[in-house]
């Protein structure tokens, strides 16, 4: 499901609230899609970008975030 509303998610190591993820990543949150069982949004909309939540290990709650940009022709 997409959502145009921040819901905020957690890892081992931390909390994500939109004023972090926006001051890590350097752009405005637009939208995310969250599957209905899952507690990590799969992807992440922002202004010029793309965010892709990669989780890291199935063990510990561990993520990283890959950025494409929106529009590569003028990237």
């Amino acid at each position: 499901m997409i959502i145009f509303e921040w819901k905020p998610f957690s890892t081992d190591a931390e909390t994500y609230s939109q004023n972090v993820f926006e001051e890590l990543i350097g752009d405005k949150f637009e939208a995310m899609m969250v599957h209905e069982n899952d507690q990590l949004p799969s992807y992440i909309w922002t202004v010029n970008y793309l965010i892709i939540v990669k989780q890291c290990s199935k063990i510990l709650s561990d993520i990283t975030f890959e950025k494409l940009p929106r529009n590569p022709v003028s990237a």
